[in-house]
């Protein structure tokens, strides 16, 4: 194993100062406020206040969504789901200390019941007072109609339906009684699901409930599976006018802003003071101070973590910051339906020589010390479900030495510096990401770590992520897997060889049999032990290399409270956006 030395990589990042501070708390020395300042021992209630009628604010999503809807890959990021929260009505959603699961009571009646367990039933029962801002009713056939959106052509339900994983395949009905205000589920015969109450959730794969009298006022007859597919078509190419939740979408595109405005519909307890809320993509992270310095925007709760922008705002008097562990995790991926990484020798040197603590000290550490690797693709390092399952492998390492004869072993050669076999250059690859600081620093790192090897990479960073993964048009590629505390349908969407989430095309049957016994599970410390072994095979078969959580941050200006950070959720801030206002004079 040779020493820790690098070459230089993005010299302006990595002699940033390093910054020593509390998580939650305004860094010492900044003339900060304290909103944040009991986050870390009141998560869930942090910055609270009473709020002014009236106003606006303009919040910064840090890249573009993709679709009008999050139900496929192409338009299943955070930021869809960001975009479209406060318009569809969900079920309950997780609160920032990851521990409780709040259901959503301004939509039901009250808490879902779990009602058989052969076969495998639960119920839902819809408030009287739920409705679209239409005045239609929302009913069992809204859940109806979501649950088919959500599933595979080989369900049967829908034809040119394209999910980000099978889960709701698993749902054999979902029918309406007393006039359609109770909704029962039932799953397929022999099937178990332990997170049950997540399946209609603000962060399942839907991002909330769909209206089913939409469909038929756009002539989708959704009692066919043509029907189906053509409504799931048309939501993804439409901005939706409709809502059954605090916010309308007024107006907007996919590429610069959407507006909400209040629904005059809602008839949830708590109502929006602020008369809108914009969301901006605003995808160059380097313009975001001068925004919030001259009004332009007012917050930001980005999927990345960006240590300029940290050190910047910690600079501002008006600006609370709060930095915590998130819900996202980076890795790398490989596709392997390029010829040469099907070869599963070269992808363990290349994940040999790849050092992932290396990367983790000239990153995220320079401002969030606490950062270690990530040692398990389903569970993060605290987790009581953890196993290492990475170490053992050697990969992540940085192990140059290792990864070479890793090569030699399996028949390449060097002609100089060059990786060769069979007298052809191996190579070279395309590695893609988004571009912000991190992952910037990360591939330039990735790129000379191969080049220690042999292997010539080229950076190509999009600003598209989820039809980059979907059109498959990468090598190897950078991102990050949003998480919740559920976590037993997580290996399913990652490396089921029918999951459309499983964007490298990965397939080995001992693994989809482990997945389906995860989702299929009769408790959580069952579904555990199947994700982990799966998790096993998957770093045995060098397919994915975890990197390491991804610190978050929150920024806001002090005139507004009822923000805070959720991390446990892909929503992040914007969960209870509807809260939000201007501090009450």
């Amino acid at each position: 194993m040779r020493e820790k030395s690098r070459p230089t990589v993005g010299a302006a990042l990595l002699i940033a100062a390093l910054f020593a501070f509390t998580a939650c708390a305004p860094h010492e020395g900044s003339e900060n406020t304290d909103a944040f300042a009991d986050c870390a021992d009141n998560p869930n209630t942090c910055n609270s206040g009473e709020r002014a009628e009236g106003g606006s604010i303009t919040w910064i999503v840090d890249s573009l969504p993709g679709a009008w809807a999050s139900l496929s890959p192409k338009g299943g990021s955070v930021y869809t789901l960001q975009m479209l929260h406060g318009i569809l009505p969900n079920t309950g959603y997780w609160e920032p200390d990851g521990a409780t699961f709040t259901t959503n009571l301004d939509l039901l009646a009250e808490e879902p019941q779990l009602i058989d367990e052969d076969p495998f039933t639960y119920q839902f029962k819809i408030r009287p007072e739920a409705v679209w801002d239409d005045g239609t009713p929302i009913t069992a056939a809204d859940f109806e109609i979501t649950w088919k959106l959500s599933t595979t052509e080989e369900a049967g339900h829908c034809k040119g339906c394209q999910p980000r994983s099978d889960t709701y395949n698993q749902i054999a009905s979902v029918e309406g009684s007393d006039g359609g205000s109770t909704v029962t589920v039932t799953l397929v015969d022999g099937v178990a699901d332990p997170e049950w109450r997540d399946r209609f959730s603000a962060d399942n794969i839907a991002g909330g409930i769909y209206p089913a009298h939409i469909a038929e006022e756009q002539g989708f007859d959704i009692t066919t599976p043509e029907g189906v597919g053509e409504y799931f078509q048309w939501l993804h190419t439409t901005m939706p006018t409709f809502s059954g939740g605090p916010y309308r979408l007024v107006e907007g595109d996919l590429k610069t802003q959407v507006i909400k405005e209040p629904n005059p519909q809602w008839y949830g307890e708590v109502q929006p003071t602020l008369d809108t809320v914009v969301i901006r993509f605003l995808t160059d992270e380097g313009t975001w101070i001068s925004a919030l310095d001259n009004g332009e925007a007012h917050g930001t709760s980005p999927v990345a973590f960006g240590q300029d922008t940290v050190e910047q705002a910690r600079q501002r008097p008006n600006l609370n910051v709060s930095i915590t562990e998130g819900p996202s995790w980076e890795h790398i991926d490989f596709n392997l339906d390029n010829e040469w990484l099907k070869d599963v020798e070269l992808r363990r040197a290349i994940f040999t020589a790849i050092d992932v603590e290396d990367i983790t000290q000239r990153t995220i550490a320079q401002l969030y010390p606490e950062a270690e690797p990530r040692t398990n693709h389903v569970f993060s390092n605290d987790s009581p479900y953890h196993t290492d399952v990475i170490t053992e492998t050697g990969q992540g390492s940085g192990d140059i030495d290792a990864a070479r004869q890793i090569l030699l072993d399996a028949g390449y050669t060097y002609e100089g510096d060059t990786l060769t076999r069979d007298g052809e250059k191996v190579g070279p690859f395309r590695l893609r990401s988004t571009s912000n600081t991190v992952r910037d620093t990360s591939t330039e790192l990735i790129q000379s770590y191969l080049a220690e090897i042999g292997i010539e990479v080229t950076i190509e960073p999009t600003d598209d992520l989820g039809g980059t993964l979907a059109a498959q048009d990468y090598d190897i590629m950078q991102y990050g897997w949003s998480s919740t505390p559920s976590f037993a349908t997580a290996p399913s969407q990652y490396w089921s060889s029918t999951s459309d989430s499983n964007f490298g095309r990965y397939h080995n049957e001992e693994v989809d049999e482990l997945v389906e016994r995860a989702r299929n599970a009769s408790s959580l410390d069952e579904a555990a032990e199947y994700a982990n072994e799966a998790a096993r095979i998957v770093a045995q078969d060098a397919y994915v290399l975890p990197l390491f959580n991804m610190p978050v941050y929150i920024l806001v200006t002090d005139d507004y409270v009822n923000v805070r950070d959720n991390p446990s959720s892909s929503l992040r801030a914007l969960y209870q956006h509807h809260e939000w206002g201007l501090v009450a004079q």
